[in-house]
């Protein structure tokens, strides 16, 4: 799982196989979900409600970033780190 960001127990990652609607992977615990870069929707799985709302007040500030890996992924390419929520 390439690994983007981890702040407050959560991972961030993002898979190069995959495809369909621009997304990222957040685990907490055991907990998993996704989320389109887009507009930020839930796409599956399920966090904790805090922990929705932290992934969610990150993603909206690292949108442009999280496009920028999204596209290093579709070809294959290193991913970037992402700063972490602070």
């Amino acid at each position: 799982m390439p690994e983007i960001s981890r702040f407050y127990g959560i991972i961030i990652a993002m898979y190069w196989q995959e495809h369909g609607v621009p997304h990222f992977h957040a685990k907490y615990g055991a907990q998993r979900a996704s989320f389109s870069i887009s507009d930020l929707r839930l796409l599956g799985g399920t966090l904790p409600p805090r922990v929705t709302a932290l992934v969610l007040e990150w993603a909206f500030r690292h949108r442009d970033e999280l496009m920028r890996d999204w596209e290093l992924a579709q070809a294959k390419k290193p991913l970037q780190p992402i700063l972490p929520l602070e």
